[in-house]
């Protein structure tokens, strides 16, 4: 039997399905906490929780993809060109700031830049990933759609950080795949009710990180 996090409001062509859920944690790379030198407030608050979920996630058996921005060349957004050409570098390759924080990783990991920009998953773990991404949503100009789709997976769960920016785009994308899609509330830095508003007004589904694992573990 298929577990959900169904309740007799939730539609049931849009609930999450567990069993088939993969997380999708989202530019959680140490250049954009709170400190770092594009800093988004409230993201390094929001570590505990996404640590807390990947475990959640790799208890379950679940598949978790880290997707992550490295600036090289074009690969920068236009709203952040100007800054660039300024000389401004922040999650350049083989640096500590575009790393991913340790304590999110399974084991010690060190990234392989021009594996990623090359398109090319790199795995972590059993099934944890990390993929690259050049723009806002995870699902542009990456192979994230195959490899989701090669592991079964039709529900995708969302946390990491700037929820305005990548989270939301890449939950944009997901349901306009056909994804069952939740962003995960306590889990995801620059989360607002106005904003949430938006998203279940497209199907996602807002979940805590005490939901879901109660969702898989009862």
């Amino acid at each position: 039997m298929t577990r959900t996090m169904l309740d007799t409001n939730r539609d049931p062509h849009t609930t999450p399905h567990l069993d088939s859920a993969a997380l999708v944690v989202i530019d959680v790379q140490n250049d954009f906490l709170d400190d770092g030198p594009l800093g988004v407030a409230g993201t390094k608050d929001r570590l505990s929780e996404i640590e807390r979920l990947t475990k959640v996630f790799r208890r379950a058996g679940r598949p978790i993809v880290h997707a992550i921005r490295l600036y090289h060349g074009e690969d920068v957004d236009t709203v952040r060109r100007t800054r660039f050409d300024a000389g401004e570098r922040v999650v350049q390759p083989h640096t500590e700031g575009a790393d991913i924080p340790r304590s999110l990783l399974p084991v010690d990991v060190r990234l392989k830049p021009e594996q990623l920009m090359n398109g090319e998953a790199q795995r972590i773990g059993e099934q944890e990933l990390v993929v690259w991404k050049p723009r806002w949503s995870a699902f542009h100009r990456t192979n994230l759609d195959a490899i989701l789709r090669g592991l079964g997976v039709d529900t995708v769960v969302v946390a990491g950080c700037n929820f305005p920016n990548c989270p939301r785009a890449s939950l944009f994308d997901a349901t306009e795949l056909d994804y069952r899609a939740a962003i995960v509330t306590d889990a995801t830095s620059a989360v607002t009710p106005e904003r949430i508003s938006d998203m279940v007004a497209i199907g996602v589904v807002p979940l805590t990180v005490d939901e879901l694992e109660q969702g898989f573990f009862g």
